[in-house]
């Protein structure tokens, strides 16, 4: 099906990958402040955009507002432009559409912003309407406070609602930003990557690594640190088959890393993935995804991998 993308959200379709800022700052899972810390990640930042990864995304929850910061920060220092994308987080004190254009407000002031490029609800509210927080994201596109609006963490059901709310005031969909990668392929199976493009929806993919699962770092001998080692304990032991194909697919294109591996497969499926970075090594390890495919027999078979694991 081809859909015709709007003027206003072409930026998103046009862009393969963006930088994911949740660790900026973050102490509470990525332990901010240890073994990273400002220096680390304005290198991160800066490689990133000399690689053309120019999207960042970040979110006023993000190390309680430091991930914000960090990047208005940044982007101040560079002179370059960036594209902005941030979230709102719907408390529970969050009950009216209002809510959405006075945190927007925080978030600029924050980024030291008059408008970001991409302005997303974080998760859909148990306590209000899908409709009430949509409608907020209309208000803050018509105050000239953002350029686009999109959703995150929203099943296909509540998507097809903030789709046809925006439709009332003209103004589209742009994302919905999901978890997606070769651990958890969820939105595949369930038809919600299918549906997004359909609709002209850009699927954003974050943790695109699995938190680290999919670098090679990882493995039954040597857990993840933390809060990942409950998350991704029970696919430890199955993680080695797969890894070792990411790995020779890797060298068939010309010594590619896994999580170069990782990173393409979800360029390849359509999504934009969202890689994490908190040091320039990184950074420029996420940037060797860019400039190549994987076959569709390479795709088929991490596929295939993947559903071992996964069962």
């Amino acid at each position: 099906m081809n859909v015709t993308i709007p003027d206003s959200i072409k930026f998103l379709h046009e862009a393969e990958m963006g930088l994911g800022a949740w660790a900026w700052g973050d102490r509470t899972f990525w332990n901010y402040g240890r073994d990273y810390g400002e220096e680390e990640i304005a290198a991160a930042f800066r490689v990133s955009l000399e690689a053309g990864v120019t999207l960042v995304d970040t979110a006023e929850i993000y190390g309680n507002g430091r991930s914000e910061r960090y990047l208005g920060k940044f982007i101040r220092e560079t002179g370059k432009p960036v594209l902005v994308a941030t979230k709102f987080l719907p408390f529970p004190w969050r009950l009216t559409k209002h809510s959405v254009v006075r945190a927007l407000r925080h978030s600029l002031e924050r980024l030291g912003l008059d408008k970001v490029d991409l302005y997303q609800i974080h998760w859909p509210s148990p306590f209000v309407a899908v409709e009430t927080h949509v409608e907020g994201l209309a208000l803050a596109v018509q105050a000239g406070l953002t350029r686009a609006v999109g959703v995150s963490n929203y099943n296909k059901q509540q998507m097809q609602e903030a789709y046809s709310t925006l439709a009332k005031y003209d103004i589209p969909l742009a994302s919905n930003q999901v978890e997606y990668h070769l651990l958890d392929r969820r939105v595949e199976k369930n038809g919600l990557l299918e549906r997004c493009q359909e609709l002209g929806v850009r699927l954003i993919a974050y943790s695109p690594l699995a938190k680290g699962m999919l670098t090679g770092k990882y493995g039954p001998e040597n857990p993840p640190p933390g809060l990942r080692a409950g998350e991704y304990g029970r696919v430890l032991k199955d993680l080695p088959p797969l890894l070792a194909l990411m790995t020779e697919i890797g060298q068939e294109h010309g010594g590619k890393t896994p999580a170069q591996v990782a990173l393409n497969w979800t360029i390849c499926k359509g999504t934009l993935p969202i890689p994490g970075a908190k040091n320039a090594a990184q950074a420029a390890q996420n940037a060797g995804a860019l400039g190549w495919r994987l076959t569709p027999e390479q795709i088929r078979a991490l596929d295939e991998a993947s559903d071992k694991i996964m069962k």
